[in-house]
Parts: C-alpha cells; sequence; structure tokens
C-alpha cells in the first residue's frame, strides 16, 4: 500500500501515527509518498484572502483519483466540506485534543497593548477582538518550529496554535495557555484527522479499522454545520463537539471579522444523531443573519 502526504513534520508524524496503527490491522507494507499542495507553496499571504477550496488537499485528492497513492491522511480541518466525486472519509482515527493555545512569553491577560500577535487565521484575530484584546496583527506563516521559533525571537509576542500539533510533536513545553472550548472555539474538526481513500477502493476494509467512532460522529456534527452554512476559512466560525457517553453537545459560534457576536447556539442529543445535530445548529444560525 503507499500512502500520500504532505511533506511537513506535523503531516510526516500524523501519517506514521497511522502507519504504526495499520500495522495492528495489516501485515501490508506502506509506503510514504510526500506530494507538496499549494498551501504549502505560498509563503506570503494571509490564507483566507487565498480563494482556493482544499488549499491544502486538493493535490492529494488528485494523487488518490488517479490511484498513484491508495489513500492520504489529512489533518481534517483542512478539507472542504464537499469531498470531490469517488472520495471518501474511510476513517476518523481518535481525536487528539481539539483546543487552541498561546504561545508567548506572556499570559493572554498580561499581553501588553499593541502586541504583534502572529496569525493567519481569521477565526483566531476575531476572538482576539471579541475579548477586546489591542493587539497587532500580523500574519505568519511556516511550520511548527518556525512559528515558535519566531515568537522566541521576539519578531512576535504571542501566536495562537492549535494543541493537537504541539502534543503530536512533542513540543507542548511552549505552550503559555490553553484555552477553553467557549472562549476561543476551535475549527470544525481540529485536533482530527481524516484518512481519505477512493470509494471503490480495495483498501477500504483495512482502512475502516482505524476509525474510531465517537471521533467520527464529533465531527460529523461539525463539519455538517460547516456545510450547511457554506463558509469556510473565509469565516470566522468556531464550532466544536463534545460527546459524553451517548450524548453529543454542539456548540457553535459565529463572529464578525471585527469581532462582532453574530449568532451563538448550543444543542445535545444522542451521538448517533450527530449529523442531525449539526443540521439543526446551522439552521439556527442561518436564520440569525
Amino acid at each position: 500500500m503507499q500512502v500520500g502526504t504532505r511533506g511537513s513534520s506535523l503531516a510526516m508524524v500524523q501519517t506514521k501515527d497511522i502507519i504504526a496503527s495499520l500495522k495492528d490491522i495489516t501485515n501490508e507494507k506502506i509506503d510514504i509518498k510526500i506530494i507538496k499542495s499549494t498551501g504549502d507553496k505560498i509563503k506570503d499571504s494571509q490564507l483566507y484572502n487565498i480563494d482556493v477550496k482544499g488549499i491544502f488537499t486538493k493535490e492529494l485528492d488528485r494523487a488518490v483519483l488517479e490511484e498513484e497513492v491508495d489513500f492520504a491522511v489529512h489533518s481534517l480541518k483542512d478539507l472542504p466540506s464537499e469531498l470531490a466525486d469517488d472520495l471518501e472519509i474511510v476513517a476518523v482515527p481518535p481525536r487528539e485534543s481539539p483546543y487552541d493555545v498561546l504561545i508567548s512569553p506572556y499570559s493572554w491577560d498580561s499581553l501588553p497593548e499593541g502586541a504583534i500577535m502572529g496569525t493567519s487565521s481569521i477565526r483566531r484575530e476575531a476572538f482576539c477582538r471579541y475579548h477586546q484584546k489591542n493587539l497587532d496583527m500580523q500574519p505568519i506563516r511556516g511550520n511548527i518550529d518556525t512559528r515558535i521559533k519566531k515568537v522566541e525571537s521576539g519578531e512576535y509576542q504571542a501566536t495562537l496554535m492549535a494543541e493537537a500539533g504541539l502534543r503530536r510533536l512533542g513540543l507542548t513545553k511552549h505552550i503559555q495557555q490553553r484555552f477553553s472550548l467557549d472562549y476561543i472555539t476551535p475549527a470544525a474538526g481540529q485536533g482530527a484527522l481524516a484518512v481519505v481513500a477512493r470509494s471503490d477502493s480495495d483498501k477500504k476494509s483495512i482502512l475502516n479499522g482505524l476509525s474510531h467512532t465517537t471521533s467520527y460522529q464529533e465531527v460529523t456534527a461539525e463539519k455538517k454545520v460547516l456545510e450547511e452554512l457554506g463558509v469556510g476559512c473565509q469565516w470566522p466560525l468556531g464550532v466544536c463537539a463534545r460527546a459524553n457517553g451517548d450524548e453529543l453537545k454542539l456548540y457553535s459560534i459565529l463572529l464578525s471579522k471585527e469581532g462582532e457576536l453574530l449568532s451563538q447556539h448550543t444543542v445535545k442529543g444522542s451521538i448517533s444523531q450527530a449529523e442531525d445535530l449539526g443540521l439543526e445548529i446551522a439552521r439556527r444560525m442561518g436564520d440569525d443573519y
């Protein structure tokens, strides 16, 4: 079998974790093929200013569709709401932390006014404004190590990141503070991985064995909100589902780019109704704006 992945240190760690899990399911040898994405090639722009769906995934999709590789491993939050025809998410492994964290020599409350906050996420920018932080928002690109070094060197006073990536790379010592899910609400699918294969792949039954039911249902609810609202990284939308036994709680918040609250809702229901809960909260939010 051959797996396609981006070449970043995080993508490689994620892919190797999947391969290690597959060794408990199959004796097949699995080779890695590195594929560079459009997003990896663009170094000088805020991502939300680039109107390209699947900016980090479309080259991998093409490789799977053209059977250059048997499957691809993605950070689930990078996937567009609708996959290309003939592709499907065949597994969502156990989810890592969905939380956002602060990387900074300062605590959140002690960040000086006008401090340079590096972020290329419109969601994170909007949450900073929502919480009335008077910061100088500047784009920051590069892999996780690069962004950490830019803060440590003083080029930026702070940046916000997904805790999952830091945990996977063993870099949690750099975390200054973790934010609650309702204070800075993550992007849909944050912390989760997606294994994508052709719908007619003869490897599907093997790859299905990687999936974690609870994680799959959580991200199904979150992605349904995104899909129904028709918003992507150009909108400051936070959405997070958390399972507790058989119950699923889904919280979603939409801000304006200036940090004004546009819509905020919570729904609860059976974990088996994940998609319906996502649809319900999206309809409520759609009525608000």
